[in-house]
């Protein structure tokens, strides 16, 4: 079977479905339901498109979708050194996170680079997952582990998370596991079973919206699973969606690998509130971003929009960003049209000296300059109510 990476395209092109990419337990599923194409995300298939982006964004702020991110791979930590092995990756400090908890937290590397981004969740004192990003979190922290003299596990398992969002996600989740679950607090989660298919729930979500993620722990329940999140969903017009450009973008979520990268710290990107520097214990990359908090940054990603028509599709690379001369100062790593703002809206990187509110740009499209105002970030509801509700 060929999948097509761009059913958009007069000829699309074909991905050949080798034994290297992996498929989720929902695939099939996936394939069921009209999934029109895939994109590669930590080799793994990942759903990129069943509709019309905006007709899938408005299933997502007005009703409820459910989306298979079995490609955000688990990477396992476990053994009696585990909490100190996990508090040595990230720059947060985890004896504020509990079990059953989750943190958002960075993983940087010995020169403050972010490697990647995952969400934490604590399963027990000496158990965890985080939930990477597209890069090799695994490897990296088997690194760590070959030269760390901890005693720890490192391991990927047989773990596969399943996103339900939208304003209905309540509806179907307390459908599912009833209001215990429904109601966990925002970025909590909840370890229990849909009949015989081992899940754990948590509450937390890629859109912005009010938002689930299912992780089911055995893949051989995938379809199942799947199966029982549709009839539990039928009424509420639930329907299969990939991740939402548009509604991560207004929420202010960065994507690792186009909006940050491994040549990024975390306070050029705005995510330096994820750095406890005070925090007792040592982390890798510690002293440098040290120093790079006291000598400040030269570069800052910033929110733009960007004036003119409306942009027609979600920007798939990198444009070159110049300032009122003519001079090319940064570039441009995301930008798509919000229907709800009625808005061109994305994400550039500049010189410190661009990056205040109201700094005129210009964005260089094959098609023509266009003239762009640096905003505040996020877009929409910058308090997270929307999410947290």
């Amino acid at each position: 079977m060929s999948i097509s990476a761009s059913s958009q395209a007069a000829n699309p092109t074909r991905l050949w479905p080798g034994p290297w990419y992996r498929k989720s337990p929902f695939f099939e599923a996936t394939q069921r339901y009209g999934c029109k194409a895939y994109d590669i995300y930590n080799r793994t298939y990942l759903p990129a498109e069943y509709d019309d982006i905006e007709a899938e964004y408005d299933a997502l702020t007005n009703r409820v979708t459910v989306w298979d991110v079995g490609a955000e791979r688990q990477v396992e930590i476990t053994g009696p050194d585990a909490f100190e092995f996990a508090n040595l990756l990230t720059p947060r400090d985890l004896n504020r996170c509990a079990v059953g908890q989750c943190k958002y937290v960075l993983i940087c590397d010995q020169d403050g680079g972010i490697v990647n981004d995952p969400v934490l969740a604590r399963l027990g004192e000496n158990h965890f997952w985080l939930s990477v990003s597209s890069s090799d979190v695994l490897l990296w922290a088997k690194g760590v582990a070959a030269y760390a003299e901890m005693n720890v596990t490192i391991d990927e398992p047989d773990v596969w998370p399943l996103q339900v969002q939208g304003p209905k996600s309540k509806d179907v989740i307390g459908a599912l596991f009833g209001p215990e679950v429904r109601d966990l607090k925002y970025y909590w989660f909840a370890e229990t079973k849909l009949a015989d298919i081992p899940v754990i729930v948590t509450r937390t979500g890629w859109s912005g919206e009010v938002g689930y993620e299912i992780y089911l722990r055995d893949g051989r329940f995938g379809d199942r699973l799947w199966e029982r999140v549709m009839e539990a969903g039928q009424s509420h017009g639930i329907r299969p969606i990939a991740p939402s450009e548009i509604r991560r973008i207004e929420a202010g979520i960065l994507n690792w690998g186009s909006d940050m990268t491994l040549a990024n710290n975390p306070y050029e990107v705005g995510l330096g509130w994820l750095v406890d520097l005070n925090k007792e214990a040592d982390f890798i990359g510690k002293a440098a971003l040290r120093r790079i908090q006291e000598t400040g940054v030269s570069k800052m990603l910033v929110g733009v929009e960007i004036l003119g028509d409306r942009l027609d599709t979600y920007l798939h690379e990198y444009r070159e960003v110049a300032n009122r001369a003519g001079e090319t100062i940064g570039r441009l790593s995301a930008a798509i049209y919000s229907p709800r703002l009625n808005k061109n809206i994305g994400y550039v990187t500049v010189p410190v000296a661009y990056s205040q509110p109201g700094t005129e740009l210009v964005i260089r499209y094959p098609h023509g300059p266009r003239a762009a105002n640096v905003v505040e970030m996020p877009f929409f509801d910058p308090s997270k109510n929307v999410p947290k509700s």
